[in-house]
């Protein structure tokens, strides 16, 4: 492996894997860094229905690995690490990672974003004991045992119907009274005989012993206080950017995520961004994908201008 690149690119989701397909078939010399599953948050999903191509659906897994097999198929290399800084030296970008550091002539950042936690005193204690993000991941081990989901858009909704195959009942807790969620994921829970939603309700604590055993919860209209048992609570509240490691570098908004114009360039004309990790991105596995191909389209006329 060598240790300079004319493009490196952070993350390997759909944004990543695209931008380093284009890349590799312009002949740039790239690296893709991955710290998790190449395919990034998609693989965790059980059945994507609204990727172009797949009439009947995919599953996230099976999409993310037919985007990695296309992209290395035209000499992409791949490495699984931590990315913990990146740093301008002149016209060079270095990145540094868990195993070890690499230069570039630009990079691509398409490190994506993370689940939020409910930011509780037990919540990080019980993560793997009750507490997940992923049911696709985790919803077998709560078979015939009731669950909780907290969040009221698409992944919430997903996340429930997912469980409502294992479990025995599923409390849906939305801290508002109406859903975010696309009308046919609505559609579907709301048939769902399993599924029961709590509106204008809040999680004040998770309790247990050695494992998630009940929740404290807030009606929010009356201020009631009540407990809920159940042996695992998933939470879908929303999610934040993976770029921790770009504070100093880059502007961001006041979210954290980064800014781009419409061709994916920041402010910095090296460096570009796809994806997720973007400010206003649609936080979908198809515009991830344009915007990793946009990416890596502005990336190769850069290089070619210098």
């Amino acid at each position: 492996m060598s240790r300079n690149y004319r493009v490196i690119i952070i993350g390997g989701g759909p944004a990543g894997l695209s931008a380093g397909l284009y890349t590799s078939r312009a002949k740039l010399h790239t690296l893709l860094i991955e710290r998790g599953a190449m395919g990034g948050q998609i693989v965790n999903a059980e059945q994507i229905e609204n990727y172009p191509g797949f009439s009947k659906g995919i599953s996230g897994f099976e999409l993310g690995q037919f985007m990695y097999q296309q992209a290395t198929s035209y000499g992409l290399e791949t490495l699984i690490a931590e990315v913990t800084s990146l740093k301008l030296q002149n016209k060079n970008k270095i990145v540094d990672t868990t195993e070890g550091s690499f230069t570039a002539d630009a990079v691509i950042l398409a490190a994506g974003s993370q689940r939020r936690k409910l930011g509780l005193p037990n919540e990080d204690r019980f993560i793997g004991k009750g507490v997940s993000f992923c049911a696709t991941c985790d919803a077998p081990f709560f078979q015939n045992k009731a669950v909780a989901v907290v969040g009221g858009g698409d992944v919430a909704l997903t996340e429930a119907l997912a469980l409502s195959k294992f479990a025995s009942s599923v409390k849906l807790i939305h801290r508002r009274n109406q859903l975010r969620a696309s009308k046919v994921l609505q559609e579907r829970a709301l048939v769902e005989g399993k599924i029961d939603i709590l509106w204008n309700t809040i999680v004040r604590e998770i309790e247990g012993k050695n494992a998630v055993k009940q929740l404290k919860l807030k009606q929010l209209k009356t201020d009631k206080i009540f407990t809920l048992e159940v042996a695992g609570i998933f939470i879908a509240i929303g999610l934040k950017p993976n770029t921790q490691f770009l504070k100093g570098i880059l502007p961001l908004d006041e979210a954290g995520y980064i800014i781009t114009n419409d061709v994916m360039e920041t402010s910095i004309p090296s460096i570009f961004a796809a994806g997720d990790i973007r400010h206003n991105s649609a936080r979908q596995a198809i515009t991830a994908a344009g915007d990793g191909a946009t990416a890596a389209l502005s990336a190769e006329k850069f290089l070619n201008r210098i």
